[in-house]
C-alpha cells in the first residue's frame, strides 16, 4: 500500500492550497482517511478526517472553517483544501490510512497504519 501526497508549496498568508493523496495497493472505499501535519520541532498532530463514504468529517479546532477534507473513492484519492492560510500552518502534511474498516473516523495517529511521505506547506510572505 502506498500513499502519495502532493500539492504542497509556498503560499502567502491568506492564500489557498489543495493537497491530494493518491492511494495505490488498496481501495479506500471501506476506510476512513485522515490528514496530519508536523511542524519543525513539534509532534505530528491531527488535521482532519473523513469517513469511508464521506458523510462524516471533522477537523482540529484551529482548522475548522478554513480546511475542507473530501474524497473521491472512484479515484482512490483524498483531498485537503486549505484556505486563509497562516504562517502557523507551515508544516509537512501527511495523509494516512487505517488498517481497520470503520464507519466513523479516527483521530489518533495510532489508529492509522499507512502513511504518505508528506508534502511541505510553507506559509510565508
Amino acid at each position: 500500500v502506498q500513499l502519495q501526497a502532493s500539492g504542497g508549496g509556498l503560499v502567502q498568508p491568506g492564500g489557498s492550497l489543495r493537497l491530494s493523496c493518491a492511494v495505490s495497493g488498496r481501495t479506500i472505499v471501506n476506510y476512513a482517511m485522515g490528514w496530519f501535519r508536523q511542524a519543525p520541532g513539534k509532534e505530528r498532530e491531527f488535521v482532519a478526517a473523513i469517513s469511508r463514504r464521506g458523510g462524516t468529517t471533522d477537523y482540529a479546532d484551529s482548522m475548522k472553517g478554513r480546511f475542507t477534507i473530501s474524497r473521491d473513492n472512484a479515484k482512490n484519492t483524498v483531498y485537503l483544501q486549505m484556505s486563509s492560510l497562516k504562517p502557523e500552518d507551515t508544516a509537512v502534511y501527511y495523509c494516512a490510512l487505517p488498517s481497520r474498516t470503520y464507519t466513523g473516523i479516527y483521530y489518533q495517529k495510532g489508529d492509522y497504519h499507512y502513511w504518505g511521505q508528506g508534502t511541505l506547506v510553507t506559509v510565508s510572505s
